[in-house]
């Protein structure tokens, strides 16, 4: 591989994960805007942003051709939409109700659980080291569940919802950003329509934010759509191991985030989950090294 396109995919996906890593600032300066409409918005808007980015690379041809005769492809890509939805709107949520650590955590057990998916789906070697990271993992989860007596749901259910899409996007070959822009553009016209009856009877954005603040809101749909399209790019440029192991840059920023500048608690059982977690990730990323030295 060149060296100088392996730099490029290098700083793309350090600059993916940074990005993705400070987000929680983005979505908390929409604040007092909902965290529900803000979900509203951004499905409309990734979707045109999506488009724009589309088009500037490929054809009309290459956009709309791939879904004229394939239902399954069709039904695919709705549930990709559908669940990667659910993720995101999980995520806003977590972050703008003061759970970044919760989110964060789920983003730390997210690789692994992709593992165990491609362990039972797609019937991918298994490895010691895969196995004692979701062993750790497992009991870090165990821990909270005995702990708070209830189900890390935030975490859980970010992690579980990105699994699944990822495992939906195994079985699609359309490029990311086309894939993207028809995964969304199932649910914009309902976004749109709910847009503008919110807007009219005085319930949504316009009503509780400023113009600048609007404006900024009208801006979810970039600054979604960039850094998935430099996890994209990189994807073709460094090996799954690097981009693996960048992955972790993200919820780690969102966690010191957390902790430094919105003050969430990190209790002592949290930090022990994150600790054990933390020597799963050790296990899977050495054992990933292994795979491709």
């Amino acid at each position: 591989m060149d060296r100088t396109e392996y730099r490029k995919g290098l700083a793309m996906s350090v600059g993916c994960m940074i990005l993705w890593g400070v987000l929680p600032v983005y979505w908390k300066a929409l604040i007092p805007i909902s965290s529900w409409v803000i979900i509203i918005y951004r499905i409309l808007f990734v979707n045109v942003f999506a488009f724009i980015f589309a088009k500037a690379k490929y054809s009309w041809e290459e956009i709309f051709h791939p879904l004229l005769n394939d239902r399954k492809l069709t039904l695919r890509l709705l549930a990709a939409g559908a669940v990667v939805t659910l993720n995101w709107s999980t995520y806003i949520w977590a972050v703008n109700a003061g759970h970044i650590i919760d989110a964060s955590i789920g983003y730390y057990i997210e690789p692994l659980m992709i593992c165990v998916f491609g362990i039972v789906i797609f019937k991918e070697k298994i490895t010691k080291y895969n196995v004692t990271a979701m062993v750790l993992a497992a009991i870090a989860v165990i821990i909270m569940l005995i702990y708070y007596r209830q189900i890390p749901g935030i975490a859980l259910g970010i992690a579980l919802s990105f699994s699944v899409y990822t495992a939906i996007k195994k079985t699609i070959t359309l490029p990311p950003l086309i894939s993207l822009v028809y995964e969304t553009m199932f649910f914009a016209p309902a976004a749109l329509a709910v847009i503008i009856y919110l807007e009219k009877t005085g319930g949504g954005a316009l009503a509780v934010a400023g113009p600048g603040k609007y404006i900024l809101l009208l801006l979810c749909g970039l600054v979604t759509v960039v850094p998935l399209s430099l996890f994209a790019s990189a994807a073709q440029k460094v090996n799954m191991f690097v981009l693996g192991l960048s992955e972790y840059i993200s919820p780690t920023l969102s966690m010191v985030l957390g902790v430094l500048v919105y003050r969430e608690v990190l209790d002592t059982v949290q930090f022990i989950a994150m600790c054990i977690i933390w020597v799963g990730l050790v296990f899977f990323s050495y054992g990933e090294w292994r795979e491709v030295k």
